[in-house]
């Protein structure tokens, strides 16, 4: 009898012990079960030319990973030197202030940091068209030897070991597997949900507020003057072109011409994006020219227009009087979005 209730209390011990591992199992490994988000286009706007997020489902689990590698001093090689370091929040996602960026050991690129807004419509990025899709550009910076000087190899090293990412990995993607795929898809998700839609000029065409007569006028002169390779609703056309600029003789830089190997391309650059202008100074692939005033002004007088490669709108540069020149300058002020500079959703987390 003893034998049968030592047997029996063996067994119900044995059954208990694996009834509280497979519940701690259970506990460890919840459901993959991720918030899904929708992406919005704004009303009026066109469809973005590729679905960015079509093979890497938009979840505010992936949004909230890539939110924290964007931020996160880890991805460079002193831990000085985050993604915003460089696009900062307050000025658009770009770098205020300085013509170019600050990297690792002091040294310094030798170009303006792009804003980062609305990613989702184009097709290239950087000035010279050199990255063809969101979910690799971050290679470049960090990769870089003047920017965040790191291997990936590195970077995913000291993502392992932080038990923050490996929770969040998992909650993001399924299981807690950390690599360069998932780390490039959720810093997409971040980067690829921000968006600029909500200037007075957005206001206006909403009719839900009305420009100053200087703004209406300026916005007059924008449409007969700069809306040609500045397409509405974007501000840019996302094409490639030589605005007459006098090429660095210590930069060397010649543009697109680097990516394609073609000199036809020689001194294109990507036109940028005028939303958010009044937040993105020194301007220009340089940051050669430091206020609105003076990036006006080139339009004016400054076109070198005895290059071959010049864009055939600028041959005869743009005529516009002093007047016409306040008056673009407040429309342009019109396209600055405060609630991008100040959306904690995009603020760095706490």
């Amino acid at each position: 009898m003893k034998f049968k209730i030592l047997i029996s209390l063996i067994l119900t011990l044995a059954a208990t012990v694996f009834i509280f591992d497979a519940c701690k199992k259970n506990e460890g490994s919840k459901p993959y079960a991720p918030s899904y988000l929708k992406f919005t286009v704004p009303a009026g706007w066109p469809q973005p030319p590729t679905d960015i997020f079509k093979d890497n489902p938009l979840t505010e689990e992936g949004f909230q990973l890539g939110r924290k590698l964007f931020y996160d001093g880890k991805l460079s090689k002193d831990g000085n030197f985050p993604c915003a370091s460089c696009h900062q929040q307050f000025a658009a996602f770009s770098t205020y202030d300085h013509q170019f960026s600050h990297g690792f050991d002091n040294a310094f690129t030798f170009r303006n940091a792009p804003a980062l807004f609305n990613l989702a419509w184009m097709k290239e990025m950087h000035w010279d068209g050199g990255v063809n899709h969101i979910e690799v550009q971050p290679l470049a910076p960090i990769t870089n030897i003047t920017e965040m000087v790191e291997t990936i190899d590195n970077v995913l090293k000291k993502l392992v070991i932080d038990t923050a990412y490996t929770r969040m990995f998992t909650a993001a993607f399924g299981d807690n597997t950390i690599n360069s795929q998932r780390m490039l898809k959720a810093l997409s998700q971040f980067m690829g949900s921000i968006q600029s839609f909500n200037s007075k000029y957005d206001q206006v065409k909403r009719g839900t507020a009305s420009f100053t007569v200087a703004e209406q006028n300026g916005y007059n002169i924008f449409k007969a003057k700069c809306n040609s390779c500045h397409a509405e609703p974007l501000f840019t056309d996302n094409s490639f072109r030589n605005n007459g600029l006098t090429l660095d003789a210590y930069l060397q830089d010649k543009g697109r011409m680097r990516i394609t190997g073609n000199t036809a391309d020689s001194l294109k650059f990507k036109v940028p994006s005028l939303r958010n202008i009044r937040y993105t100074p020194p301007y220009m692939h340089d940051g050669r020219l430091l206020s609105l005033q003076q990036a006006i002004e080139h339009y004016r007088t400054g076109i070198v227009v005895n290059q071959s490669t010049l864009d055939p709108l600028l041959k005869n540069r743009i005529s516009m009087t002093n007047q016409e020149k306040v008056d673009l300058v407040e429309f342009l002020s019109s396209l600055s979005d405060n609630d991008l500079l100040q959306n904690t959703r995009f603020a760095q987390p706490n």
